[in-house]
């Protein structure tokens, strides 16, 4: 698989995120948070278990242990994001989520000794400062969910780095089904430990958790943990600090949101930041220029 090819599968998976805040509204109104988790990756695991059984089967003891760690990590993301909503703003919220643009080249230049490049540290310049545009309100005040906001972002971004090593050493899809398992257990005990586990009351709870499971979820995921293995982490990161835009596109839509010249500033900026890193400019100017020689030499 091309590389554009794997970033395009990226983008896709941060359509489908996008929805996912919409969706989680609905079901919070009836489900607890840890029943909500379990619920959601549990109704992944079982989909994508249907469709991929043969692979599970044939699962190796590394491909178990990585989707451990990354079904834990991804049970910690989800955690962080639902308490920490409690005590922050959703604007905050989703800017320090989006941190993980952030989070991943820096942790990738630590462990994994791999330097961004300019272009790519421009991208993710321009895109950070398009989501402060997008999800920060002026004189915003610093709310105590922050911390978990920002621990969430960098559960998150370790979530990706870890993925894209899984996928070099290990069946990715296999994997990517797996840590949706390991994730709902964890949910399903949290449940069972601090809460009454319930099912949904109503059709709006069941679309709720079937949209998060099956397209948030199994799709996401598994589409996620194929591409990351065709695409760098850093990319990766990048392409989801589009998840914004598209939340903010459904707010609009379906809850009657609207967005000030600042949010559509701020939009444009983070589509910039991703087209300056996807797009080498100099390469297609070069490629114009040669095309455009041997057009010139042809007609002569």
């Amino acid at each position: 698989m091309k590389q554009y090819k794997a970033d395009l599968l990226i983008l896709l998976v941060t359509f489908f995120w996008g929805t996912s805040y919409l969706f989680m509204k609905i079901g919070l109104d009836t489900l607890a948070p840890f029943n909500l988790i379990a619920l959601r990756f549990g109704v992944a695991f079982v989909a994508a278990g249907i469709l991929f059984h043969k692979k599970i089967r044939h699962a190796d003891r590394k491909a178990v242990q990585y989707a451990l760690l990354l079904g834990t990590l991804l049970f910690g993301v989800f955690v962080c994001i639902i308490f920490g909503l409690r005590n922050t703003s959703t604007s905050n919220a989703g800017f320090l989520m989006s941190m993980t643009v952030i989070f991943v080249p820096v942790l990738t230049a630590l462990f994994l000794k791999i330097k961004p490049d300019k272009r790519l540290i421009a991208g993710i310049a321009v895109a950070v400062a398009g989501i402060g545009l997008l999800t920060l309100k002026p004189h915003a005040a610093v709310q105590s969910g922050d911390a978990l906001c920002i621990l969430a972002a960098l559960f998150f971004a370790i979530h990706i780095i870890v993925t894209g090593r899984a996928g070099q050493r290990v069946d990715p899809i296999t994997v990517g089904v797996l840590q949706l398992g390991f994730a709902a257990l964890l949910g399903i005990v949290s449940s069972f430990l601090f809460e009454q586990p319930t099912l949904p009351q109503n059709a709006a709870g069941w679309l709720s958790i079937l949209a998060l499971g099956i397209l948030c979820s199994a799709v996401g995921f598994v589409l996620q943990a194929m591409a990351q293995k065709y695409t760098s982490p850093t990319h990766t990161g990048l392409i989801f600090a589009m998840e914004p835009v598209v939340t903010a596109f459904f707010g609009i839509c379906f809850m009657n949101e609207t967005l000030t010249v600042q949010g559509y500033i701020g939009a444009g900026l983070v589509l910039a930041g991703v087209a300056v890193c996807e797009l080498d400019f100099r390469k297609l100017l070069a490629k114009r220029k040669s095309a455009g020689k041997s057009s010139y030499h042809r007609a002569a």
